[in-house]
This record gives C-alpha cells, sequence and structure tokens, in this order.
C-alpha cells in the first residue's frame, strides 16, 4: 500500500511519544487520530509510544503501521524518561527517517542533538510544555530554578531543531513566536472530533430540568477547574436538585482531596466518580447529562502556554450544551454564533448561574446544541486536521498533492475506524 500513487513509494515517516496508546485521555486520541492520518495518507508508519502497563489492549496490526510500545521502567519521571531515551537508542538503530514527529522533549530533546541522524526533516508538535505544565503534578518543581532552566533549554533546542512547528491553538503559537520561534515556522492544527463516534443527541425539550444532571469528563489536573464545578453544584442545590458525574482518572491523593471537598460541601448524594470509560459508553453519559462542566482555571498554562480543549470539541459535537470558562483558548473554539455558554474564569457563581439559564429554558438549550454541533462538523473533526497535517507533511517531502492521487485517504478519519478512548 502507498499513499501517493503507484508511481511514489511510501516515505519512512516515525511518529515519537513520552505517553500511553491507547489510553483514557485527550493525548491519546489525539495521538491515534492523527497516526490513522499518517498511514493512511501515506501509507506507512512507525508509532512509539509507552506500553500500558497490565494492559493487553493495542492498536489493530496492519501492513506497514508498526506500533512498538516500549515498556518504561523508573520510580520518578526523570528515571521513566531516562530510561524512554535509552530504549529510543536501541529502537533506532538502523533506521534513518524522512520525517519523525514529536510532541515532547522527553523524546525529542535527544533527538534534536542529532538530528542528521535520525531524520531529514523534524516536526515539533507542541501541546504543552514541561516548563509550564509540570509544576502543577509537581508543585516544588516551580522553585527549582535550575530545573527550570534545563527544561526551558531543552525546549529551545527542539525548537531551533525542528523544521516545522504544529500547535493545535493560537494562543500557543502566540507564545512559541515570543520564545523567539520564526512566526512562519509554526502551524496551528487544531484538535479535532469524530462525528461517527462523538454522535448528535438534541437535548431535553421539558420546560423545566427538575433534576439538573451536570457532567465532567478528563483529568482532574489543577488547570482543570474541577473544584469550581464542585462549588457551583453546592451553590445551585441551594434551592434546586442536581448531581455531577465526574469520568476522569485519578490518583489517589487527587481521589482523596475531591472526596474531602465533596463531603465538605456537602455532596456525597450528589456527586458520582466514574472511571474512564470507552468511548461509545463516554458519548452515552454525555448524551444523558443535561450540561457539560469545562471550567477551566486563569493560569500560565490555559492562558500563556494555551490548548485546545479536547473536551469541550467532543461535547459540542454530542448536543449537550456545553458550561466553558471565558478563556482565549475557548473563545479560539467559537465562530460568528457563539456555540457554548462561556462564563467568567474561577466563579462557581457564574457556572450556577448558566447552569440556571438552561434550567428553563429548552429553546436556549437547543440553540447552543445545533449551533456547537454545526461549528465541529464545519471547523474541527480529524478530517480537518487530517488535511492540514498532510499538507504540512506533503510541503516536507516536496511531494504531490495527496488528494490528487488518493481523494478518498481523508474519508477514513471520519468512519468507524477512528480511535477510541
Amino acid at each position: 500500500m502507498t499513499s501517493l500513487g503507484n508511481r511514489y513509494s511510501a516515505p519512512r515517516l516515525a511518529y515519537l511519544s513520552f505517553d500511553v496508546v491507547p489510553a483514557p485521555k485527550g493525548a491519546a486520541t489525539h495521538i491515534q487520530a492523527f497516526s490513522e492520518c499518517l498511514y493512511q495518507g501515506f501509507g506507512a508508519l512507525e508509532l512509539v509510544t509507552i506500553a500500558p502497563q497490565g494492559l493487553e489492549t493495542h492498536l489493530e496490526a496492519r501492513p506497514h503501521f508498526i506500533h512498538h510500545q516500549l515498556p518504561v521502567q523508573g520510580k520518578t519521571l526523570i528515571d521513566r524518561v531516562m530510561d524512554f531515551r535509552h530504549q529510543l537508542h536501541r529502537w533506532q538503530q538502523g533506521r534513518r527517517f524522512d520525517i519523525i514527529q514529536i510532541r515532547s522533549i522527553y523524546e525529542g530533546f535527544p533527538i534534536a542533538q542529532s538530528k542528521d541522524k535520525w531524520c531529514n526533516s523534524l516536526i515539533f508538535e507542541v501541546n504543552g510544555l514541561p516548563s509550564i505544565e509540570l509544576k502543577y503534578r509537581y508543585p516544588r518543581v516551580a522553585q527549582d530554578r535550575e530545573l527550570l532552566h534545563k527544561l526551558t533549554t531543552q525546549e529551545q533546542i527542539c525548537f531551533e531543531a525542528a523544521d516545522l512547528i504544529i500547535t493545535p491553538s493560537p494562543v500557543t503559537e502566540a507564545y512559541l513566536i515570543g520564545r523567539g520561534v520564526p512566526p512562519e515556522k509554526v502551524r496551528v492544527i487544531a484538535n479535532g472530533v469524530c462525528l461517527d463516534n462523538f454522535t448528535y443527541h438534541a437535548p431535553s425539550c421539558e420546560p423545566e430540568l427538575t433534576l439538573f444532571k451536570l457532567l465532567y469528563f478528563g483529568t482532574v489536573s489543577a488547570w482543570q477547574g474541577v473544584a469550581i464545578a464542585l462549588e457551583a453544584l453546592a451553590l445551585y442545590r441551594r434551592d434546586f436538585e442536581a448531581t455531577l458525574t465526574i469520568i476522569a482518572p485519578t490518583r489517589p491523593q487527587q481521589r482523596y482531596q475531591l472526596e474531602k471537598m465533596v463531603t465538605r460541601l456537602d455532596l456525597n448524594e450528589s456527586v458520582h466518580f466514574l472511571d474512564p470509560l470507552p468511548q461509545g459508553e463516554l458519548v452515552e453519559q454525555i448524551h444523558q447529562a443535561d450540561a457539560v462542566v469545562a471550567p477551566l482555571t486563569a493560569n500560565d498554562r490555559n492562558l500563556v502556554q494555551g490548548c485546545c480543549p479536547l473536551k469541550v470539541l467532543e461535547s459540542m459535537a454530542t448536543g449537550t450544551p456545553v458550561i466553558s470558562t471565558n478563556l482565549p483558548v475557548v473563545q479560539a473554539l467559537a465562530g460568528e454564533t457563539v456555540p457554548f455558554l462561556a462564563v467568567r474564569p474561577g466563579s462557581a457563581k457564574a457556572v450556577k448561574d448558566a447552569m440556571l439559564q438552561l434550567r428553563n429554558n429548552p429553546q436556549r438549550r437547543l440553540e447552543l446544541a445545533q449551533a456547537a454541533r454545526d461549528r465541529i462538523e464545519t471547523a474541527y473533526t480529524w478530517t480537518h486536521a487530517g488535511q492540514a497535517l498532510i499538507e504540512v507533511y506533503r510541503n516536507l517531502l516536496d511531494c504531490p498533492k495527496v488528494g490528487s492521487t488518493r481523494p478518498e485517504v481523508l474519508d477514513i478519519l471520519g468512519s468507524e475506524n477512528n480511535p477510541t478512548r
């Protein structure tokens, strides 16, 4: 199988990521979608990720698609990073690629240091940067100037070595340019949604939502604002009945802190925790909810570095109204008609007021649902992202336009073969 017609052989492409794939995280969804796009677009791909611990699931084995899952060992993050880098060097022996795509300095730094040995062209896909995000998981990092200097230095080396940097948000693009990356070197490719998986279901037409069912899904990292959703639920319940379902992977300390807050707010009977679900079951939960809340906090991760919140996009596709924080990264997703309720950052009262807007207004629920689905269909599918990514690769490879030889390539991004959470 080749992607550029019978006259062209498949280029050697590799996509490397210090992430577990498959996994119930947005990063894994993104990686699987991009991998599928590259494989269908060019006919061959080697994907290198971390092996899931204790899981037997694997991506489908196909000709010329090789998924290397490297078992990473180590007690600390640094130990695991160094082990992953060591295994990458072993994996790379005898291999050289036309293009390698990296997602972080964890796998990317050794490649950036000796790019000519690894590949002709290097793409750095910047979704998040350790110099900004790491302190939210390891608070002591914020006080360790030496470590932060090392992180920013390695990031800068990767910026300079990359032939192109892709990022999902214009906010992140602006940050990268502020870090000295030439504007012409950055390309924004937003996240997407598989419309076949995230199906549309009109919201409740009941004139009054007597029991308001609020849903949060994703991670419970500090920048996601789950505590704000809990506080909003407590405020709403002073007058009306409501529940909040939280679907997220949680470490023991995170779960303890959330449950402690639930008890303090007297919400034990109203908050339900679920482990991450397969995509089909997640969509069912979204359809059953009256609103999805994404209360992103106003901090450097969201305001300075930027992101493209996949949970907002996926929720928009389903027809369930979305309540999200009015930040530039969220505003960037809106078209002429704002397809969600954007509320004041850090305000539980603002989230509660948005719930009240939806409680007695079925027409408003329907307007938001339809506008959101329309926006996703026109701008935020993995087909849109795939077309942009293939164009980036085509330009680096100096190949004829993919669509001129394989017009069906990108259609598969919206098919049942799309990756699931």
